[in-house]
């Protein structure tokens, strides 16, 4: 196998799929103009009008970039703050068992092979299944959390592979793109919300004087129609390249570890274990994690 032109391969397809999620933002761009149609009465007689469109093209997008700015800058604070939420306390030398001093002797291995800072890693003891994570901006802010399933249950060549795996998410940027998707969804809930708040008004006031314009509630149903769209494509695409960069890190780990037979295991035992997280913290830093970490779901 060409490891590096499967990590070329991957990052190519990581780029389509974002070009997609800009295309989903186009097409609901598109679905709000033809509804803001109807609300002004215009439609059917009327099917363009480019100062309409421009306001509902300058409007939404301003909507889902301010929603992505405040979500992105809520996660501002760094891969720590994630870890501690997901209930994670910080392993020490000083202070770890044999099982986690094993753990942080191999993420210092795996720092020296990638050519990186060694990262803060924190232990997730609640959890028995077996997974672990990457979180942060940064490779400077950089955290990797790994369950005291992961400890238990895997050998030390299996470990070492699934610590290179997160290594690679690290490097690769995977951490950044991955807060970029979750402060893109949140804008495109935005949309969503302002739709709920408009139907909640339940009035009957029209934009017209003729009984012809579409009631604002009837648009804020639209806004949430159409925001749940976005909000499923937003999903499925993020779904998709967490996929793509999941192909990309486990190319990388085999390339840190030189040896593919610790993946292998790995994956050999998540098919007959839990990798599933009790959590409440889960559902949000859901695809950072190295396998499932919620309920089997479409």
């Amino acid at each position: 196998m060409n490891f590096f032109e499967h990590q070329d391969r991957a990052r190519q397809n990581t780029q389509q799929l974002i070009g997609l999620f800009s295309l989903s933002i186009a097409v609901m761009i598109m679905a709000i103009y033809i509804a803001t149609l109807f609300m002004f009465g215009m439609a059917p007689r009327v099917w363009w009008h480019p100062g309409i469109f421009l306001y509902v093209a300058g409007i939404t997008i301003v909507a889902i970039a301010v929603g992505s700015l405040y979500k992105i800058a809520c996660l501002r604070q760094g891969g720590s703050v994630i870890a501690q939420e997901l209930g994670g306390r910080l392993l020490l030398l000083d202070t770890a068992d044999e099982q986690g001093r094993i753990l942080l002797n191999i993420v210092e291995e795996m720092a020296i092979a990638s050519g990186i800072s060694v990262p803060k890693v924190y232990l997730l003891e609640r959890e028995t299944g077996i997974n672990a994570f990457a979180a942060g901006f940064t490779p400077n802010d950089a955290v990797i959390g790994v369950t005291r399933g992961t400890l238990e249950h895997l050998s030390r060549d299996e470990l070492q592979g699934v610590i290179g795996h997160e290594f690679s998410h690290i490097l690769n940027g995977d951490m950044r793109l991955n807060l970029r998707l979750v402060g893109l969804l949140h804008g495109i809930l935005f949309i969503y919300l302002t739709g709920e708040l408009l139907w909640r008004i339940r009035g009957s006031f029209r934009l017209e004087k003729e009984d012809k314009g579409l009631p604002i509630w009837a648009f804020g149903l639209a806004l949430m129609a159409i925001g749940s769209i976005g909000l499923l494509c937003g999903h499925l695409i993020k779904a998709a390249v967490s996929r793509q960069r999941e192909f990309l890190a486990d190319a990388s780990a085999v390339q840190f570890t030189r040896n593919p037979n610790g993946l292998t295991g790995v994956f050999q035992k998540l098919q007959k274990m839990d990798s599933r997280l009790i959590s409440p913290g889960a559902e949000a830093a859901s695809h950072m994690f190295f396998g499932n970490a919620l309920n089997a779901s479409f």
